[in-house]
Formats: C-alpha cells, structure tokens, sequence
C-alpha cells in the first residue's frame, strides 16, 4: 500500500509557497524504496519572488544589534533541539544514513548556532595606527564586520542538516538574509529547520528555502540582489555556480581525494582502526572521506592485515539499527558509478584485497592495493565506499604521491615523530592536515576548506562568520590636527 505523502513547497516569507504541481518530484528511500516526499520544486517565477523577500528582510533588520542576532541563534539552536530526532528520522529515511550516524549529525546542528552566536559577542574590527605614517596625522581608523545582503546558500545531501547549518547560522549572525537551495534528499531537514528559526523569532524573510533543479538556478545565482553564493558540493557544480554567478562572491568547499599517510613508526593497528571509518561510514559519501591510504612499503603488509580486519568488523545494512556503520547509498546511480570505478581498477592491475560486494543499493567496504596511478579511482572523487591503498618507498615519496592531485581539502599522518609531523604540515598541498587522526574527523571551531579543485574560503564557526561579512575601513580626519 503506498503510504499518503504531503507535498513539500518552498519556505518563504515564514510560510508554504504553493506553486504547480507539474513541478512535483518524488523521493524514494534508497533502503526499501518507500516514499519519503513529494517535493514542489521552484521555477523562475517563485526564484524572483524569493529572493525579493529575502533581500526586502535583509534591509528592514539591517539594524538588529548583534545582541538580537545572537538571541536568535540560541533561540532557534533550543528550537533545533526539540526536533533533533524527527530531522535525524528525515535524514535516515530520505539516505538510508545509519541511525547512530544520524543523530551526531544533528547534535552538531543544534550545537552550531550556539557556538556562532558565542562568537558574535566576540567578534572585533580593528583600530589602524595611520599616523605610522607622516600622512596619517590627525587622522582615526578602524575596521568593522558588515554583512552583504542575500547569501544563496547551496547545500548537499550527505549531511543535509550539519552542512545547512555551517551555512545558515555564520550568514544570519553577520547579518545576513540566507536563501537556502537544499540537495533534493534534504529538502525535509532544510524546512523543519527553517521552521525552527521561525518559530524561534527571526523575522519572517530571512531564512527562506527553495528546491530547484539546475534549470533555474543560474537564474537564482546571478539575480542582481543576490550578494554572495556558498556552495557545498561538488568541483564541477562549483565552476559552473561560480561562472553563473559573475563577479560576486563565492565560497566553495568542493571536491577532494583525500590522503591518509601512514607511516612506518606509526602505530599500525591504531591507524587502521581510525582510517576504517574515515573511509567506509557514510558510505564514503563524505568529502574529507579517505580515499588514498598512502603507507610505506616496510609496513604494507602489516598495515594491510589490521585495515582489513577492521574494514570486516563495520556492520553493514539496514540503517534503521542503531549497530549499523554503513547503509547504502544516496540511489542506484551513484552505486552504479562506484561499481564500474571499481571494475574499470581492478581490470587495469588493482588487487582487491577487499573485493567489492553489493546488494542493491548498498557497496560493501572495499579495498584496493596498487591501482595504476591514471585509473579513477586514484585520481578522481570516488565518493564510496572505497580505499585504495598505495605503497611509499619513504616519507618523501608518500608526500609527493599525496600532492599528486587536483584535489587538496583534508589529509592526515600517523607518524611518532615530531618532525614528520611537522614535516606534512609544511610540505602537504591541502587546507587542513590531521596528524594520528583520519581525514573525515573534524571539529566545527577550526578552520575547514581546501585549495586547487578542492574550493575556496573557509568554513567553521569564525571563519565562516568572516567570509559570510566584509570588512569596511572607516577613516575620520580632526581638521587643524592633520599635517
């Protein structure tokens, strides 16, 4: 019996917007492929009307102190809290994220918007010594944090709530309006949240959510009241976002191919244990998931024989069990694509010395050795499931296997040593550099996004409040005290 589905429409002005349903979609549970939503998506016409409110709210709460921001970022972070198990159920339902997997994501969502507006309380300008220079007598400066206006925030679907929030709460602290287009999987967790800020008290227009399809938004991204886009997502959508848009702002935390180095003093056992899930939760579909395992060769073997024990240890299944470390992927395309990257290495020399397993949308951790170094899954996003593992002369060899790469977002070491340690921190070409932890680890208080096709500017509590604003000098000249 199919199960009856209100339809989902776009969030603005603190309502539903209805609009056509020729524009309805659904989605289906990539687990047992009930369905989940029925979701309006946006044309032109509902674009214009959005970004109309979003830029109307933006200029009639231009003037709310920093002090009511941050009242609105505790208040809705305490609105957060009393839906975090029915956002966590959205997002197991909508992905198939395992239900453990779920509730860490949205625990760090409710989190965030406190943390930000801590932060807010703390954020200062700067006062400029001109007179360090002789044309500088008589003369004040100093620095503010103003916001831009309308921030189109773009957000992916693997972590539908966390990635929306490192978004939404840093633009709403600066003063911003935040017009949300969410993946089509986390449609549901953007407007229960959004709903959340309503009812937390932030005015009607300055957290409005709009699903849509490629066909419109390059129309969104380059609208003239549009101020900045931040885009999670992926390398090629970041160009295309970027291109659309012109010349505004842009931040992107994109693409990566992340490399795990492990060398021969590390704890071996200890590696494995932490690069396993790094690799192999989330299904991969994580961008600072590991993807190259880089190890020397003098400890290959015994590297190996702790990684895939542990890799064997993940229960793997139905999300729906608290146990499960990996369910299936977002659909059947996705787990296509990951399956024939894996067919296409192992035909080109890989060794499986985890071959890959499936059952229907579900890729099972997998494990390659020695792939040739132009095959995809080297070289390309695998966004599975997958490690490849590679082995090093030394030390060297790994860092330059490891910078081998478009991609530069998040890498790790285990090393004992210092100066390895600080070794990767000069030498690696990425935005963020773990040592003895894995690549998907992060903390939302420390600065997170990568270089070359990995994106631009940073994420995280003040760094993003500091990309989501601008900073304005200020001047002022004491006639008579001038030279």
């Amino acid at each position: 019996m199919t199960k009856n589905v209100d339809t989902t429409y776009p969030w603005i002005d603190g309502k539903d917007h209805k609009i056509s349903d020729t524009r309805v979609e659904a989605l289906h549970a990539p687990w047992n492929g009930e369905l989940v939503a029925k979701v309006a998506m946006a044309d032109n016409a509902t674009i214009e009307t959005a970004v109309s409110s979003s830029y109307n709210a933006f200029q009639k709460n231009i003037g709310a102190s920093a002090a009511e921001r941050a009242v609105w970022l505790r208040d809705a972070a305490n609105e957060l809290e009393k839906e975090k198990d029915a956002i966590a159920e959205i997002t197991m339902r909508a992905l198939g994220k395992p239900r453990r997997a779920c509730g860490v994501e949205v625990g760090r969502s409710v989190a965030f918007p406190r943390l930000c507006a801590e932060e807010l309380l703390r954020m200062e300008g700067e006062v400029l010594p001109l007179d360090a220079l002789p044309m500088g007598a008589g003369r004040f400066g100093f620095t503010r944090h103003h916001p831009h206006g309308v921030v189109a925030a773009f957000t992916p679907f693997n972590a539908p709530s966390n990635l929306l929030m490192q978004k939404l709460a840093p633009a709403l602290a600066m003063g911003n309006s935040v017009l949300i287009k969410p993946a089509f999987e986390g449609v549901g967790e953007a407007i229960l949240i959004a709903k959340c800020f309503s009812r937390a008290g932030v005015p009607d227009g300055l957290v409005n959510v709009v699903p849509c399809r490629r066909d419109v938004t390059g129309y969104l991204v380059s609208h003239r009241n549009i101020a900045l886009v931040t885009l999670t997502g992926g390398t090629a959508a970041g160009n295309a976002l970027a291109s659309a848009a012109g010349a505004k702002p842009f931040v992107g935390e994109l693409g990566g191919n992340s490399a795990n180095i492990v060398c021969a003093d590390a704890n071996l056992e200890d590696a494995a244990k932490r690069i396993v899930p790094s690799a192999f939760e989330a299904s991969g579909q994580q961008c600072i998931s590991a993807q190259r395992v880089i190890v020397e060769k003098s400890a290959l073997d015994e590297f190996l024989t702790h990684f895939i024990k542990a890799a064997k240890a993940l229960k793997v299944g139905d999300p729906t069990l608290i146990e499960t470390d990996v369910g299936p992927m977002v659909n059947a395309a996705n787990a296509d694509r990951v399956e024939k990257m894996v067919a296409d290495a192992v035909l080109a020399g890989a060794k499986d010395a985890l071959p890959v397993k499936r059952k229907d949308n579900i890729i099972y951790p997998t494990i390659l050795v020695d792939p040739p170094r132009n095959t995809s899954v080297v070289t390309d996003e695998i966004f599975g499931p997958v490690a490849v593992v590679l082995g090093a002369n030394d030390v060297e060899e790994a860092i330059s296997i490891a910078n081998d790469s478009n991609f530069g977002l998040q890498s790790s070491c285990f090393t004992s040593s210092l100066e390895t340690a600080f070794k990767m921190s000069e030498e690696l070409h990425v935005g963020s550099v773990w040592i003895n932890e894995g690549s998907r680890f992060r903390m939302d208080t420390t600065p997170f996004g990568g270089v070359g096709d990995s994106g631009y500017g940073r994420e995280g509590v003040k760094y993003a409040m500091e990309e989501l604003s601008y900073t304005k000098f200020t001047g002022i000249r004491f006639p008579g005290r001038e030279m």
